[in-house]
């Protein structure tokens, strides 16, 4: 079976999220986006928990859905990103400096809610897992991998969006030059790693230290709208120990939905508050600094990569999984209608569109061109077939300022 699935999203529990992410809400989303699979997102949040326990029902394997039928068609799989902040040196001693704060980010994956409630209660003995959505635990991320293991062999961890400045495992300003650094002995069960919205595959397969790896993209929503606008391509058999083979072996796992990496606010160097974008090469020429202000400016992702890259821009793995670029059809309505994703004009032509045409997705990757303009005019169908060719006049995000991506005839 081929399927799609957002395997990372947040509740209305987490900090800086909306507060209609009910489950409800997020089903309804998933069928207008074409998603056929959505993570929970924050299920060590005992409020949250005791809701999923409340509404869901088992489906197929370690997959859930909703026991209101109007949304039942979505599943569900239980999901959680946990923040681990922690001091600790290099664990495959290639750094000889000391020991540093480290800010990761690692999202896990259980097959059930007893499994969940059994790892909800070890972290509970360590930190404080009330407070937030996603909890900010002094715990190493080869530790937290390791209750895993001990806890829920069956479920598996993937550390989240990689190349993030401030949080990840790969991250310029807290994270480690390498998978096995942060996790040491325990990395052989690590078999994915989330690229996150300002990288891509062809950037990440740079390094060839990450070919043995899936390379996954979700889109981390903080808001129903969100949802899908990165996602995954699966051809496997729906259930969970399926969906973790397919990762696993990378037969089955199909490939990805992805933004243009240059949308992401991370994928330039730069300073926001002096509205300053800098490019790798400028950055390492002003020795780091911002030309305005001359303090140190954010280093992004794509500077990042250039950093510990093995292999030259355009060079790649033997065999990479495809991808398919993508903008939110919102974002491409209100260009064309030169109002904001968010008005009320975009969500009423964004109803209708994905009422009479087909789920968000279908639209901005399979649906005839032809088709498109028939119903929803030239302009749009035009924006779209220069998004799937790549056209695009793009204003890279940094330093936390997402970018911007302009589809109307240049």
């Amino acid at each position: 079976m081929t399927f799609i699935a957002d395997l990372h999203i947040h509740s209305k529990y987490s900090r800086a999220t909306a507060r209609n992410l009910d489950l409800e809400i997020i089903a309804g989303w998933a069928i207008k986006k074409g998603i056929d699979l959505v993570a929970t997102g924050d299920f060590t949040h005992p409020k949250w928990f005791n809701e999923l326990k409340e509404k869901l029902v088992s489906a197929e394997e370690g997959f859930f859905k909703l026991k209101d039928k109007k949304n039942s068609k979505i599943r569900f799989c239980l999901s959680v990103e946990i923040s681990s902040i922690y001091k600790s040196e290099a664990l495959d001693g290639s750094d000889p400096a000391q020991a540093k704060v480290r800010r990761v980010h690692n999202l896990i994956f259980l097959p059930s809610l007893e499994d969940a409630e059994k790892f909800n209660k070890k972290l509970g003995k360590i930190g404080n897992i009330k407070s937030d959505g996603r909890p900010i635990l002094g715990l190493s991320s080869r530790a937290l991998l390791e209750i895993l293991l001990e806890t829920a062999p069956d479920g598996f961890l993937i550390p989240a969006h990689i190349w993030t400045p401030h949080f990840s495992v790969l991250g310029a300003q807290s994270g480690f030059d390498s998978v096995e650094a942060c996790f040491g002995d325990l990395t052989q069960y690590i078999f994915a790693l989330e690229t996150g919205l300002s990288a891509d595959p062809p950037m990440c397969r740079r390094l060839s230290m990450l070919d043995r790896y899936s390379l996954v993209s979700n889109s981390d929503a903080h808001s129903p709208a969100n949802l899908g606008r990165e996602a995954n391509i699966f051809s496997c058999n729906f259930n969970f120990s399926s969906m973790k083979k397919a990762l696993m072996s990378g037969k089955g796992f199909e490939g990805t939905i992805e933004f243009f990496p240059e949308e992401g606010k991370y994928h330039l160097d730069g300073h926001r508050n002096c509205e300053r974008s800098m490019t790798p090469h400028e950055t390492i020429a002003a020795d780091g600094l911002c030309p305005d202000c001359g303090r140190k400016v954010t280093i992004g992702v794509l500077h990042r990569v250039e950093t510990l890259a093995d292999r030259a821009e355009g060079m790649q793995c033997k065999n990479p999984k495809p991808f398919i670029r993508a903008v939110p059809l919102a974002e491409i309505v209100g260009e064309i209608l030169k109002v904001g994703s968010k008005s009320k004009k975009v969500v009423k032509e964004y109803e209708r569109l994905i009422s009479e045409i087909a789920p968000e997705i279908e639209i901005l990757t399979k649906t005839p061109i032809d088709k498109i303009s028939e119903i929803a005019g030239e302009s749009v169908a035009a924006s779209i077939s220069r998004m799937r060719r790549g056209k695009a006049k793009i204003f890279a995000g940094y330093d936390g300022e997402y970018g911007k991506i302009s589809l109307l005839a240049q």
